[in-house]
């Protein structure tokens, strides 16, 4: 049984030099679209305000904000080879690149400062207050303490929103190779 694995030869097998750039689109658009499925599911799940404040899908517009400014720009325009006139030049183009960069990973620390301080922490403290507050209930003879479950999902959906459309930006930037388009 040990070895049946030698004979095989997936080097061989397929050329990914050729499929490089609709490999990395295709798995960049699958990111960027799971990261707004699960902002929508989560939009949906939980309509009500108090569950989940609809202005946190400022930080997923910001990221798809960032996706296309950083994939507006080539790497040949970055590095000076192919853009030499224009607003700013080869300049302009690396400014551009930086606010986008500073745009991305700005939503995802967001996104992460929304999970956290808008539905872990606050969870937790709502769980305390509940424990203080001794809100228990009799049933059959015996109280018991009721705890109602904090709602953390919507959190963790920006998160991953962010996290995904963040991923799926890189993986469009760098995945690709600009030599097959000459």
């Amino acid at each position: 049984m040990s070895g049946f694995l030698e004979s095989l030869r997936c080097s061989e097998c397929v050329d990914w030099g050729e499929k490089r750039n609709t490999i990395a689109s295709v798995a960049a658009g699958v990111l960027f679209f799971t990261g707004w499925w699960i902002i929508i599911d989560a939009a949906v799940k939980y309509p009500k305000m108090e569950d989940f404040n609809h202005s946190y899908h400022a930080c997923g517009v910001i990221a798809t904000i960032a996706f296309l400014m950083i994939n507006a720009v080539s790497n040949g325009q970055v590095r000076g080879d192919s853009y030499s006139e224009g607003c700013l030049g080869q300049t302009g183009a690396r400014i551009w690149l930086f606010i986008g960069f500073m745009m991305a990973f700005g939503s995802l620390i967001a996104s992460m400062w929304i999970l956290f301080g808008g539905y872990v922490v606050k969870g937790k403290i709502q769980q305390e207050c509940d424990i203080l507050a001794n809100d228990f209930q009799k049933v059959d003879g015996d109280f018991f303490l009721l705890l109602e479950k904090p709602v953390v999902y919507p959190g963790i959906a920006v998160f991953f929103q962010n996290a995904f459309i963040f991923f799926g930006g890189l993986v469009f930037k760098f995945g690709r190779t600009e030599d097959l388009w000459q």
